[in-house]
This record gives structure tokens, C-alpha cells and sequence, in this order.
């Protein structure tokens, strides 16, 4: 395993456990539908169960969002072994972190197996309930755009109008 690999599969991997060790809380603490204020009027705990993608879109098809995140988690795991760049591993390591850890409620959680609800709890006003696996994988996603825009390759280089040179 490169040094590549292994920064992207520590990052994963302590995305999963935050995600996982925060909705064990929630779930053990809370009451579905129960609302805490943390920062009011900013930020407060709203438990909830989503059967769906973002903004609950495809509650009915929840067995969807199971297949794509085990193809999306397979195909990061695939370019996990190619990365060659420090920032890369960390920006797929949230995202693939974040989709495992709502895969994981996706196959494990009720009502039953690859059609699991996802724990949500974080609320700020007038947006989406999400949880710490939805702000890894945006947070990685924005990473990806970023280095995307800068230039710089999976591979470690930069790409500078037409020649590639490498980046440290």
C-alpha cells in the first residue's frame, strides 16, 4: 500500500467512525423528531430518519442509493491504489469516509437490510437535515473541484497549459 493510499484510507476511516460514533449518539440519546437547540437561532440537533438523498428526494427508492453508494465506494477504493498526491487521498478519503458511513445505515439500519433510513441530526435554518458522512462527502467534493481548478492531477502533477510539471 503506498503512503497515498493509506493517508485516503485513515481519512475514510476516521470519517466513518465520527460519523458512525455521532448518529450512535443520536440515536441513543434522542427521540426521533426531537429538536435541541445548540447555537440558537444558528444550529440545533433535529433527529431525524431519512429514507432518501438530499433533501429526502427518492424516499421510495432507497434500494437506489444502496447500489450507487457500494459502485461509488468500490470505484474510490479502485483509484484509492492510482493516487500519487497528498491532497487527492484526502479529498477521496471524505468522500469515500462519508459514503460508507451512510452505506453503513443504508445496510444496517431499519427497516431492513439495503434499505436502511439514514440518522440526520444536524439543522441549520431554512436548509437540509444532514449528518457528519453528508459533510464529509461535500467537504471532499469541494477538495476535488478545488484541485480540479488549480490544476493538480490524482497523479501528483500540475497541469500548466499543455505541459504537465510535477507538484510537490
Amino acid at each position: 500500500m503506498t503512503r497515498y493510499a493509506l493517508v485516503m484510507a485513515v481519512v475514510a476511516l476516521a470519517a466513518w467512525v465520527f460519523d458512525q460514533l455521532t448518529k450512535i449518539w443520536v440515536v441513543a440519546t434522542m427521540t426521533e423528531g426531537q429538536v435541541t437547540d445548540v447555537l440558537p437561532p444558528l444550529l440545533r440537533w433535529h433527529f431525524i430518519r431519512n429514507p432518501g438523498a438530499a433533501f429526502s428526494i427518492g424516499t421510495d427508492y432507497t434500494w437506489i442509493f444502496t447500489i450507487i453508494m457500494v459502485v461509488v465506494s468500490g470505484f474510490l477504493i479502485y483509484l484509492m491504489f492510482r493516487l500519487r498526491s497528498a491532497a487527492w487521498s484526502v479529498a477521496l478519503g471524505l468522500v469515500l469516509g462519508g459514503a460508507v458511513g451512510n452505506l453503513t445505515d443504508r445496510l444496517f439500519r431499519e427497516p431492513s437490510f439495503g434499505q436502511g433510513h439514514v440518522v440526520d441530526f444536524i439543522a441549520f435554518p431554512n436548509f437540509a437535515i444532514f449528518n457528519i458522512a453528508d459533510s464529509c462527502v461535500v467537504s471532499g467534493v469541494i477538495l476535488v473541484c478545488l484541485l480540479t481548478l488549480r490544476g493538480i492531477n490524482m497523479d501528483g502533477t500540475r497541469a500548466t497549459a499543455g505541459k504537465d510539471s510535477t507538484d510537490a
